[in-house]
């Protein structure tokens, strides 16, 4: 049997886009930090209202879908790959990441202190908007964005039998034999770079926050040996994960970070401010159902629009940015699942998964304000958000026992973050790979090597700041190019389901028209 082969073009041509982009941002971070700030406060100022209503049409598309007759179209045949609870793990921690132990924690505070609609700060309508719009831009948007490139990616790969996982194999039912070419390679790089960027972003968020706790939980001075020392580790980790492929690595880390997780959430609700986290929660899940309509298309542009601007259209663009890298590898793990599994599977399952961390972390948090135990707005303000979730957690009780699980939780949800993203690299850069395989072992090292050393440089240039940015410009071409992968998915759906199909269908009926595809 042939072994998968190295797509040279997509491979060498993502290296020197990578290498062109990244050393300005090394060299010169400030420049390159000012010259993207610009095109990015363009973007969001006059495309903002695109960002919004392209989020909105994307929910709306899914619940048709999930609903219609083309719900129960199977990708692949046979019974799933992998079970469900495995599958919402890996798809889980693979697209939220160390991240959500970050915000999840303290971005309720920024809304206390800032709050959307002109509302007072640090008042009591303030703390209700500011438990709830964390669960909005963390919840079904958020999810229904990361799930619309999986179902043509998955489509394409394991019903048309493309042989490779691509975003260009996704948009061939209109740009043709075009994906195979130039424009196909040009949008596989574009996503690539888009990748890395935002893998190198996580890493530069949480390897500080790492630190930062290693450091109070140790005594000892936060410092570039510190920060080296953890990125050692986490880099072995991953790295290990990697080498060992999809059902010996990145399977049995998200299995270990999920059943953690729910450990330390255990805890942390049961034993701490129990009765406050399930009366907010209850609270805010009202208010964002009644909400959600205004939240969704709330631009305020009477007051300058800054919160949306901050953050609503930030998040939305930062998923969207994201959302390639989740389609892949979501896709790639979701053979012998239905359209209605994985739309409701990603978004009601991720929701939660989101919902349940913000709401015991953040909520815990926000208690630990309004009762004076915590001063948390004034940690962040005075000093930065890293110390501001230490002092939160050892606050808790059993509190320095609870920041190292908090920690080992970040490490591994990171390192399955970046496991996973070097596994899609992997597989976007591999000729004709089939289901059952993985890409070559030098391939997934070398990506989480490349991956590291990014990381690495841009958390010691300054240029991190400048890379997120970046990530959002990437967005911003990527929605035309999720229009053209949807257009490609229903022109299909059309042809091989003319009827829709039902339940009881148990296996794939094709036409013959896909063997054009073949």
């Amino acid at each position: 049997m042939n072994r998968p082969q190295l797509d040279k073009r997509i491979f060498w041509g993502a290296i020197f886009v990578i290498c062109l982009l990244v050393a300005p941002l090394a060299l010169g971070p400030e420049q390159g930090l000012a010259i993207l700030n610009g095109i990015r406060g363009f973007l969001t100022e006059k495309f903002g209202w695109l960002y919004m209503l392209f989020t909105v049409a994307i929910f709306g598309f899914l619940i048709w879908l999930a609903t219609g007759k083309y719900a129960h179209v199977k990708f692949g045949e046979g019974e799933p790959e992998f079970s469900t609870p495995s599958w919402i793990a890996m798809m889980f921690t693979g697209g939220i990441g160390g991240g959500i132990m970050y915000w999840g924690a303290i971005e309720w505070a920024f809304y206390y202190t800032a709050p959307p609609f002109g509302l007072e700060p640090k008042t009591a309508e303030a703390a209700h908007w500011a438990a709830t719009y964390g669960l909005f831009h963390w919840g079904f948007t958020a999810w229904a964005i990361f799930c619309l490139p999986v179902l043509p990616i998955a489509y394409a790969y394991h019903v048309r039998k493309q042989p490779t996982l691509s975003l260009s194999g996704a948009c061939k039912g209109v740009i043709g034999k075009y994906a195979s070419g130039w424009i196909g390679k040009i949008i596989d790089i574009f996503f690539i770079f888009g990748l890395i960027g935002g893998a190198g972003t996580s890493l530069g968020l949480e390897v500080p926050m790492i630190s930062q706790g290693v450091s109070e939980l140790l005594g000892i001075p936060r410092s570039v040996t510190l920060d080296a020392v953890i990125i050692v580790i986490w880099t072995g980790l991953f790295g290990l994960s990697a080498f060992l492929g999809l059902k010996k690595g990145i399977k049995l880390l998200a299995d270990v970070n999920m059943y953690l997780a729910l450990i330390l959430g255990a805890f942390v609700f049961l034993f701490g401010a129990t009765v406050f986290i399930l009366t907010t929660f209850t609270n805010s899940v009202g208010l964002l159902l009644q909400n959600f309509i205004k939240m969704s298309f709330h631009m305020d542009f009477t007051n300058g629009w800054e919160f949306t601007q901050t953050w609503t259209i930030f998040y939305w663009a930062w998923w969207i940015a994201y959302a390639a890298f989740v389609g892949l590898f979501t896709a790639r793990i979701s053979r012998g699942r239905t359209i209605r599994g994985v739309i409701s599977g990603m978004i009601i399952a991720g929701s939660l998964g989101c919902w349940i961390v913000f709401s015991i972390f953040g909520n815990t948090g926000l208690y630990f304000e309004l009762n004076d135990i915590v001063p948390v707005t004034e940690i962040l303000a005075n000093q930065d958000a890293y110390t501001a979730i230490i002092s939160i957690v050892q606050a808790m009780p059993l509190g320095n026992i609870v920041l190292v699980l908090f920690l080992m939780l970040m490490m591994v949800f990171l390192a399955t973050t970046l496991d996973s993203s070097a596994f899609t690299l992997a597989f976007v850069a591999t000729k004709e790979i089939k289901s059952e395989e993985d890409p070559p072992r030098w391939h997934r090292i070398f990506w989480a090597f490349i991956l590291a050393v990014i990381s690495l440089v841009l958390l010691y240039s300054g240029g991190l700041g400048a890379l997120q940015t970046l990530s959002v410009i990437t967005s911003f071409p990527l929605i035309f190019i999720f229009i053209i992968m949807v257009i490609s998915f229903m022109k299909w759906l059309r042809e091989d389901y003319p009827k829709g199909t039902t339940k009881d269908d148990s296996s794939i009926k094709r036409s013959e028209a896909n063997n054009r595809d073949q």
